[in-house]
């Protein structure tokens, strides 16, 4: 069997990364195994476990090719419960935690891509090919799981059990319809973020053509985030509301073509079909099966002709108060030391703890992004001190011209 004879710099390289691909596979069955037995869909359950096998066998093939080096045994460093339970998971729930590790399953395959160019090792690299398959596949499950959890997948049936297509298709809306926990994350970052945008840049501009005057400048701030609260609160009530309109009257329009000309919506949708590679015997059957129940045509022409579907319209209300409620924490971060100090400490405390805020709510956004916490953190934190100091060198400016006589 190919093995390294000689212990030099190119063996100790080739140990330390199968080293870190077990204690990544260990972690990775640790998470999924850790999820599972908190998870109280069965379905769910079981497709997690499953997942949690496959990262074990993976190691037992990284355990393997070490000891064939003749190198010391793995030792899990990684916590019983892996990734599972971190502060990023916790607080979006179980999708949150899912879509975190789908992430990490992405970063999992650009590693191994990276070092099919490192190690030298014939051996080594079939079992880096193998596990990339594998975890390819696992990122695709994790994306139809994440969101709506299993809704995106069938019910499993038991065996010997009659197919029941509309009871199963009535649970699979019922999951689809409900709201994920993780769902509110994205619209309170990004509120959060514009609060703190506009209101910083207030604060910093009043600050400069007053000299940090406490009173204008939590006059001004406190003003300007309630209008930004108002605002956001309003755009966001009046989006969501304009699309479930648009939603209805599209409904309404293609309602009205079934029923003056149901051949040709129906050539149409068997077209669409034929388009995504169904044969055009099966999209033909397929669409006549379908024009029997009109109510399921109607929808069915919606989600293909126009990419519109009941259950991915925002409601008005939680929306508005979503949008209103984040743009307005993020609006009280920067005038919070005007409330204790005057002058040029209040502008620096100001300045130290928004800027503090810009980077923990870039590092926020890779909860729903594929970036890194730190470089997300650092943009975000570098366009707020940016933002903060082009508005306060204009309010010196207009101190200097007269336009800031306080």
């Amino acid at each position: 069997m190919a093995k390294l004879i000689t212990k030099d710099s190119n063996y100790k390289l080739l140990v330390n990364i199968l080293n870190i691909n077990w204690n990544a596979e260990m972690e990775g069955a640790a998470t999924y195994r850790a999820l599972a037995e908190a998870e109280d869909d069965q379905r769910l359950k079981e497709i997690l476990l499953e997942l949690s096998d496959a990262e074990s066998k993976h190691a037992q093939r990284w355990e393997q090719r070490i000891r064939e080096l003749e190198a010391p045994n793995p030792v899990y460093k990684g916590p019983p419960t892996g990734r599972a339970y971190r502060i990023a998971n916790l607080i979006g729930g179980p999708d949150s935690a899912l879509r975190r590790i789908e992430i990490d399953e992405a970063h999992d395959i650009a590693r191994y891509t990276k070092q099919l160019k490192q190690i030298g090792d014939a051996p080594s690299i079939e079992i880096l090919r193998d596990v990339m398959r594998d975890e390819q596949d696992h990122a695709r499950l994790l994306r139809k799981l994440t969101g709506a959890s299993v809704s995106a997948l069938p019910p499993k049936r038991q065996p010997g059990k009659p197919r029941d297509p509309q009871g199963d298709l009535d649970e699979l809306r019922k999951k689809r319809n409900r709201r994920s926990p993780a769902a509110w994350i994205g619209d309170a970052i990004y509120g959060v973020n514009d609060g703190l945008g506009a209101i910083f840049g207030i604060v910093s501009g009043v600050s400069g053509a007053t000299a940090g005057d406490s009173h204008v400048v939590l006059l001004a701030g406190l003003a300007g985030g309630v209008a930004s609260a108002l605002s956001m609160g309003a755009g966001a009530y009046l989006a969501a509301k304009s699309e479930r309109e648009i939603y209805d009257a599209e409904l309404y329009r293609k309602r009205e073509e079934i029923l003056s000309d149901p051949e040709a919506v129906e050539r149409e949708l068997s077209l669409i079909y034929q388009v995504k590679g169904i044969p055009e015997e099966d999209s033909d059957r397929m669409v006549e099966h379908l024009s029997k129940d009109p109510d399921l045509l109607l929808r069915t022409v919606a989600a293909e002709e126009l990419n519109l579907t009941e259950e991915a319209l925002s409601n008005p209300i939680n929306s508005a108060m979503s949008g209103a409620l984040s743009t307005a924490v993020g609006a009280f971060i920067p005038v919070i030391p005007f409330f204790f100090l005057s002058g040029l400490p209040a502008i620096i405390v100001a300045a130290v703890i928004s800027l503090i805020a810009h980077f923990l709510v870039g590092a926020a956004k890779t909860w729903i992004t594929v970036r890194s916490w730190w470089s997300s953190g650092l943009e975000m934190t570098l366009v707020g001190a940016a933002e903060g100091a082009a508005t306060y060198m204009i309010g010196l400016g207009l101190k200097h011209i007269g336009a800031g006589g306080f």
